[in-house]
């Protein structure tokens, strides 16, 4: 299992919001790189990016932000954020992204995103983001009738690459991670997951690491590194120490 920091980008600053919501921003850098140069030097395996202002405007919106920091930093990224379409995914795996995150095509476009798995193999990370176990899609403006789990085993013999799962009541809220939730999902699908929205502290990660043998292989964690209440450096030694 692996630690990753969040990195994300509105208006070209690094900002975290709560559950979602554009009026509730607290911006913690102006310049994204350099957070993400400060995640790298921790020791970082993967960086997680987020375009924002992408994901609400349903098209890429912070491209410079991202290039300067694929300049900067050279672990892998993956980026999400209103990547929609063809054009999109290549634009930011020739830039040097490791991984793209597809979310709302994942229920307007699942044939899209079937077959670029198939397409870009490895490449491809579906993010399922739930509101109360159903499905939100487009910024999280919008919530499905679609259930998360029943999301996820859509995309079972896809080649995705991993499903980032997402808590949106917890995210940015500090309130510890949907632990029976997360579980749920992971031993729904073969595919690895990667946990997010609520942790906090070093706690929140001791509770996520048994659940490895369900398939959980990655924690996505943003505000708490930011204020401080999970130390990076410490999380990926602790997780070192139990693989």
């Amino acid at each position: 299992m692996i630690i990753i920091p969040a990195v994300d980008i509105k208006n070209g600053r690094c900002v975290r919001l709560l559950q979602g919501r554009k009026d509730a921003e607290t911006v913690f850098a102006d310049d994204p790189a350099a957070m993400a140069a400060k995640w790298a030097g921790d020791g970082a395996q993967l960086i997680h990016v987020i375009d924002l202002d992408g994901a609400f405007k349903k098209a890429p919106r912070n491209q410079p932000s991202i290039e300067k920091i694929l300049d900067t930093v050279n672990v892998p990224i993956q980026v999400g954020g209103g990547i929609r379409d063809e054009k999109t995914i290549t634009m930011y795996l020739d830039a040097g992204v490791d991984r793209v995150i597809l979310g709302t095509e994942a229920i307007r476009n699942p044939k899209f995103v079937a077959w670029a798995c198939k397409t870009f193999p490895g490449r491809i990370v579906v993010g399922i983001d739930a509101r109360d176990g159903l499905v939100a899609i487009e910024g999280w403006t919008q919530t499905t009738r679609t259930k998360a789990v029943d999301l996820a085993k859509r995309f079972e013999d896809s080649g995705v690459a991993a499903i980032n799962f997402t808590d949106i009541h917890r995210d940015g809220m500090q309130t510890g991670p949907n632990i029976a939730e997360t579980r749920r999902l992971a031993e729904s699908v073969s595919i690895p997951v990667v946990a997010s929205g609520g942790v906090s502290s070093m706690e929140d990660v001791k509770n996520l690491l048994p659940l490895k043998v369900v398939g959980v292989e990655g924690i996505i964690t943003g505000k708490a590194l930011y204020t401080g209440t999970l130390i990076l450096k410490e999380a990926i030694s602790y997780v070192i120490s139990k693989a």
